[in-house]
């Protein structure tokens, strides 16, 4: 039962993480303008992210334009999609591959097996959740070296935006869930209850049972 409650959770864990880098892989908001200027009426918010980029404007307006070149991107946004993509898709893996081997399921009938798949999807998601946390840390120490850079000029300067920490929460979920998958242990031995069964009583020949049955 202990290892099951660990399996639920770590794929319930997991399965969020997951979800939530697909989430923060769409969301435009990885690099957000920076307010520094002694002026505090803006009139537009630029949103910077890996697919596009969004001017949102003091009445409520949003205009996004679709980065036209992949190659025209910083090396750390061609990163952030290429890495934020292949953790989405070992995520989908390793859902699968958990629920092959989870206890509840009959894929597998082994329980030594069983519990084996499951520790392997548990590793799948730990590489996920660090194929996602390679782009986050990179893109936030660019975006936290330029805005402390006096050549950047204060037009250019980002600040951390929401979907970076969307992403880091993602990230802890992968690899708490990932752990609690590969806690998953086989269970040892049978668990049902071993029947003895007393020999039978012996007869004697007159028909009645013999005395030393009683003793």
């Amino acid at each position: 039962m202990v290892s099951a409650g660990l399996e639920i959770l770590g794929l319930s864990l997991c399965v969020v993480g997951s979800l939530l880098v697909m989430v923060a892989c769409g969301l435009p908001m990885w690099k957000v303008t920076a307010f520094i200027e002694a002026n505090i009426v803006v009139a537009q918010t630029i949103w910077d992210g890996l697919w596009m980029s969004c001017v949102v404007q003091s009445t409520g307006q949003m205009q996004c334009k679709v980065h036209d070149s992949v190659l025209a991107l910083s090396h750390d946004l061609q990163a952030a999609r290429a890495l934020t993509i292949i953790s989405s898709v070992l995520g989908v893996l390793g859902l699968m591959v958990v629920i092959a081997g989870a206890q509840c399921t009959n894929c597998i009938r082994a329980e030594y097996v069983k519990a084996r798949v499951v520790n392997a999807g548990g590793i799948i998601y730990i590489i996920s959740g660090l194929f996602v946390l390679v782009p986050l840390c990179w893109m936030a120490n660019n975006i936290i070296s330029d805005f402390y850079n006096p050549q950047v000029p204060s037009s250019k300067k980002r600040e951390i935006g929401a979907a970076l920490y969307i992403g880091w929460a993602a990230t802890a979920l992968l690899l708490i869930g990932g752990t609690l998958l590969c806690c998953s242990c086989p269970s040892s031995g049978n668990s049902g209850y071993s029947v003895k069964y007393a020999p039978t009583k012996r007869a004697s020949q007159n028909g009645d049972y013999d005395k030393r049955n009683y003793v």
